[in-house]
């Protein structure tokens, strides 16, 4: 809630703060509408391309909300083979149990999944974490319309994060730095001019406007003792994770040279609804024959002239005439294959361009082996590693984030050093895992590292290792060892037992 107007004592440090929280809230609103964008185009809320404005007018309704939607394949397809598993710190032979445990608490499997399908679509994810009362990490993941970071331009190290967003009357904003967290609030009319109904609101010197720039109040929440609240971390606590990037500042989304070609498919789509309607079947023509007429008839129901009927009304309602000396005409259907096989065509172009597997989109899988089909997830796999790479840093800030959420400063300052353990990228038939794995621990593996190749999360890995040892223990040959009891003597030919062979 905004502080009382009593309360409100803007300091040069505060105005600095809400100097920066502007800018940050001018480079958020130029990222938002392409942002948005994309994020729309993930969801299949893309409009349907018409050949012409008359095209448009007839079928915008009839087919209002269709959209042949694959650009979620292609950003969901990397996004659902990238799951952390935990981070092994330096030292350390298995991932942290403690971190571990507190990724699960605070439903990071399902936030960082969200997470990774934002940041191949829109270019940019964020991860906010703090702590609680009881010392346990809160971590919310931010999207990128609403969450930015700004960076240090010399060292590249965070220097503030801000978090902006807004309800039906008001906007608000949070900026966190290393020592303070600001907390502002201001009528959505000082960012637009227009109040809630549209009206426009004059730019007088109020109350509001002399709280600071743009109307910002400074903020307290229902928590809060102080203002500014100070940082306990001493730490940045938003983190962004990055797509790919060329050496600049600005990551490339995976689906911003899809929308071009999800916009050619779904114009493709049009055409084939339009011959669907009117070139399916034969169609008649009349030649040598007037436009039917309509009469015009006055207040009385009399008949005072005549108007022609609309070529739009005779084609819609599908209308029939014929006067004398009329002849009728006709050609054969559209061959509506020629728009299908435009459209395989286009993704099986749009497959290539982004390395998602064929039949990931076209859906036709005839008799192929296990080989193959590995073989046509290759760059799905490759192209998953890399964006693995890209999000490790992100990973290793987040659990580093966590540990000092928890109170231990070793640790936070350890994660940064770690390495990040995820989940296997490359799906394969049972029988070729196991295979695989049977070999390497022939060849000496230990079993614990047998089981993490085999997938088993970190929890799952333990749990398996103390069944090997509970059925140890429970072998007899292993109980008589460990139990000190002597082994019972070899057979011998004088007690009348056959002696094994001897060795030639």
């Amino acid at each position: 809630m905004p502080l009382p107007v009593s309360e409100v004592t803007v300091s040069d440090e505060a105005r600095r703060a809400v100097a920066l929280l502007n800018r940050l809230a001018d480079e958020l609103r130029r990222r938002e509408p392409e942002t948005t964008k994309r994020l729309d185009y993930y969801k299949g809320e893309h409009k349907l391309c018409y050949a012409s404005p008359e095209f448009r007018d007839y079928f915008a309704d009839r087919f209002k909300g269709f959209s042949d939607n694959w650009t979620a394949p292609v950003a969901a397809a990397p996004a659902e083979r990238m799951n952390v598993l935990g981070i092994r710190l330096p030292g350390q032979q298995e991932t942290d149990a403690e971190l571990s445990e507190a990724w699960r608490l605070a439903d990071c499997e399902r936030g960082s999944s969200e997470a990774f399908v934002v940041m191949m679509a829109a270019a940019r994810a964020y991860c906010l974490v703090w702590g609680t009362e009881d010392d346990e990490p809160r971590v919310t993941w931010e999207r990128p319309d609403q969450a930015i970071v700004a960076y240090d331009s010399d060292t590249g190290e965070p220097i503030a994060g801000l978090k902006l967003w807004a309800d039906d009357t008001r906007e608000y904003a949070t900026l966190y730095e290393k020592l303070f967290v600001w907390k502002f609030d201001r009528p959505r009319y000082a960012r637009t001019g227009y109040s809630v109904a549209g009206l426009i609101v004059p730019q007088g010197s109020d109350v509001v406007r002399s709280a600071g720039p743009e109307g910002w109040l400074p903020r307290r929440g229902p928590n809060d003792d102080t203002w500014p609240v100070a940082n306990p971390m001493r730490r940045v606590p938003m983190v962004e994770l990055r797509n790919q990037t060329l050496l600049d500042d600005d990551p490339i989304s995976d689906i911003a040279g899809v929308m071009a070609m999800q916009d050619a498919i779904n114009l493709t789509w049009a055409y084939l609804m339009n011959a669907l309607d009117f070139a399916s079947l034969p169609q008649r023509v009349v030649m040598g024959a007037d436009i039917p007429k309509l009469p015009i008839l006055d207040e009385n129901g009399q008949k005072v002239g005549e108007r022609p009927i609309q070529l739009d009304t005779l084609i819609n309602e599908r209308i029939l005439w014929l006067t004398g000396g009329a002849t009728i005409g006709s050609w054969p259907a559209a061959d509506l294959a020629a728009y299908s096989n435009v459209i395989e065509r286009a993704i099986e172009h749009l497959a290539a361009q982004t390395r998602t597997p064929p039949h990931y989109l076209i859906g036709k899988v005839a008799n192929l082996s296990a080989e193959a089909l590995t073989a046509a997830e290759t760059g799905l796999v490759a192209k998953t590693g890399e964006r693995i790479v890209y999000c490790n840093s992100g990973i290793r800030e987040i659990n580093s984030l966590m540990a000092a959420a928890m109170g231990d400063e070793a640790k936070a300052k350890a994660c940064r050093r770690g390495v990040v353990v995820w989940a296997d990228t490359q799906f394969r038939a049972i029988g070729q895992k196991v295979d695989a794995l049977m070999k390497l621990k022939a060849m000496g593996f230990p079993t614990r590292w047998i089981a993490e190749q085999y997938g088993l999360e970190p929890p799952e890995v333990e749990r398996v290792m103390a069944m090997i040892d509970e059925q140890a223990q429970l072998d007899p040959l292993n109980q008589m060892v460990n139990g000190g009891v002597e082994l019972p003597p070899p057979p011998s030919a004088a007690a009348g037992e056959i002696p094994f062979p001897a060795e030639e």
